[in-house]
């Protein structure tokens, strides 16, 4: 998958978890906590879809690497990577 399609994908859980959010609006660097406005619960539950989705853990450590949807394509792409070599 490329960051693009990590990116849709990121934003695809994203909206299922905050539905009022529009995901053609959001912006690369919009924090989901402070711009779109997701409580800890919701980042949690972000997690955990991404987790069921794409078959590896965010460790809490990382949730700052997810913050943005720039931020959280860059992540995705990159353990996807680590846990295929894995």
């Amino acid at each position: 998958m490329t960051n693009t399609e990590y990116r849709a994908l990121f934003l695809e859980e994203l909206t299922r978890i905050a539905p009022d959010i529009e995901a053609d609006t959001v912006a690369d660097d919009e924090h989901i906590q402070d711009d779109l406005g997701l409580d800890s619960m919701d980042v949690l539950n972000l997690v955990t879809a991404l987790h069921t989705r794409l078959g590896f853990d965010i460790p809490e450590g990382d949730y700052p690497r997810i913050e943005t949807p720039a931020k959280a394509a860059a992540y995705l792409a990159e353990r996807a990577a680590a846990s295929e070599g894995a």
